[in-house]
């Protein structure tokens, strides 16, 4: 059988989500063909011997750009089944089948990739496969043989230096059930790991390919704390000289305070942290597990340990306040993290998915103005017209050119109505290390 696979966006990484699989269908005797249409087009000829064709839609963003490419596959490969697969393909089941999606998949989508190309290539009725798979996998090492080389994904930016950046997974999944996350739909709580072994190939691979820095790409790399403590030091003990970075929860951050030395010394960079906002009301809609103080405590102590926090926020939800969001501003300026913070992390407006746990809340409920099938999303209106006239303007001040701490100037005076007091010790940007692909979602 002969598979295309197809990933529209990663964050500017090279996809996991076509790599693994692929390792699993060519073992299989399959022969696959990738496609990353973040950097590369899709072709319009040589369609004639493929069976399946497969879209990894791991985040919204990345559904969103699938569904114009699911209608010219159609047109250019009508005899070939059509799968999607990944985080948004179940969330969204429905709407992919309208489109002419054949087969849904989510969760551990990689056996149930290779069970459809092996009932396609028979004259057997294919079966009525699980649309989420929560099996325990034992996990093949990424085969990223035709995936575009690592300089043409986002590089590491540190101290006015490029590195070429590489990206693996250790883990899928949470243990935890944040309500806006999409994850959580999904797993329902539930996490998978990598093995130890097929980790360190995997970078050990990429390295090879001139990687100089990895990240990790899991949910929250302290969901398995005694398993990513091994991934880090296997991999400090063979690259020594390899930085890494990693997403992990405030939460973890602050229970497993014990792992922070850890980070720094087996090469962490920076952690990323879905911080949401800094308003212990919305934190406990979301179901966050933190409170302000705990974030400006891990702030603290990842100054002390000279480790790098890149927080990510939705500052405009159902609930924000135009004092809650001069607020969050304000923190950011006394915690010297300007320049840490990317300005759209400024402007996202709280999304609303299909299966989204934030349905089952009143408050939400009475927000809503209906579901959005092609945009994938559940439409909302603030209870206050003036913040969502605020959160389009912060859109566009986000849009805008200049040094993050220019940008967050403007955004200062839009919300406050004057000019951002003068600070002079704020971090050097250079000295903060960054990829440079700004979007998170």
């Amino acid at each position: 059988m002969h598979v295309v696979l197809i990933s529209t966006y990663e964050l500017g990484r090279q996809p996991f989500g076509l790599a693994s699989p692929a390792a699993w269908l060519r073992s299989a005797g399959n022969t696959v063909t990738c496609f990353d249409l973040s950097v590369d087009r899709l072709p319009e000829n040589a369609w004639g011997t493929v069976g399946l064709i497969a879209f990894y839609l791991p985040m919204h963003t990345a559904a969103r750009l699938a569904i114009p490419v699911i209608a010219r596959v159609r047109e250019i490969a009508p005899e070939a089944h059509l799968c999607c697969y990944g985080l948004y393909a179940p969330l969204n089941g429905s709407y992919l089948r309208e489109l002419g999606i054949g087969t849904i998949l989510g969760g551990e989508f990689e056996p149930g990739l290779v069970r459809l190309a092996n009932e396609l290539g028979t004259s057997r009725p294919i079966s009525a496969a699980p649309v989420v798979s929560l099996e325990r996998l034992r996990f093949l090492v990424p085969d990223r043989s035709d995936l575009a080389s690592p300089e043409r994904y986002s590089q590491l930016q540190v101290n006015g230096q490029s590195r070429l950046a590489g990206y693996t997974e250790a883990s899928r999944g949470c243990k935890h059930m944040c309500r806006h996350c999409p994850v959580v739909p999904v797993y329902n709580g539930a996490f998978r790991v990598v093995q130890p072994e097929v980790v360190l190939e995997d970078i050990r691979r990429q390295v090879a390919s001139g990687a100089e820095h990895i990240t990790f790409g899991d949910p929250d790399f302290f969901n398995g704390p005694g398993h990513a403590r091994r991934v880090m030091e296997a991999l400090h003990r063979e690259f020594p000289h390899l930085s890494f970075d990693a997403t992990i929860k405030i939460e973890h951050l602050r229970n497993h305070r014990d792992l922070l030395p850890l980070l720094k010394e087996t090469g962490c960079l920076f952690v990323t942290s879905a911080v949401e906002s800094l308003d212990d009301a919305v934190l406990r809609k979301l179901d966050k597990g933190h409170t302000c103080a705990d974030f400006v405590s891990v702030v603290r102590e990842f100054r002390r340990l000279d480790l790098a926090l890149a927080p990510t926020f939705i500052p405009f939800t159902p609930w924000t306040t135009l004092q809650s969001y001069r607020h969050l501003l304000t923190v950011l300026l006394d915690l010297d993290l300007v320049d840490a913070v990317s300005p759209v992390q400024l402007a996202l407006r709280l999304l609303i998915p299909a299966g989204s746990l934030l349905l089952g809340l009143d408050d939400v409920q009475a927000v809503l103005r209906g579901y959005d099938a092609p945009a994938l999303l559940h439409r909302w209106s603030h209870p206050v017209p003036e913040m969502d006239e605020l959160a389009a303007a912060a859109l566009k001040v986000a849009a805008g050119k200049g040094l993050r701490r220019e940008i967050f100037a403007r955004f200062w005076e839009l919300a406050n109505g004057e000019r951002m007091p003068e600070v002079f010790d704020l971090m050097p940007r250079a000295a903060i290390p960054y990829l440079n692909e700004p979007w998170y979602c």
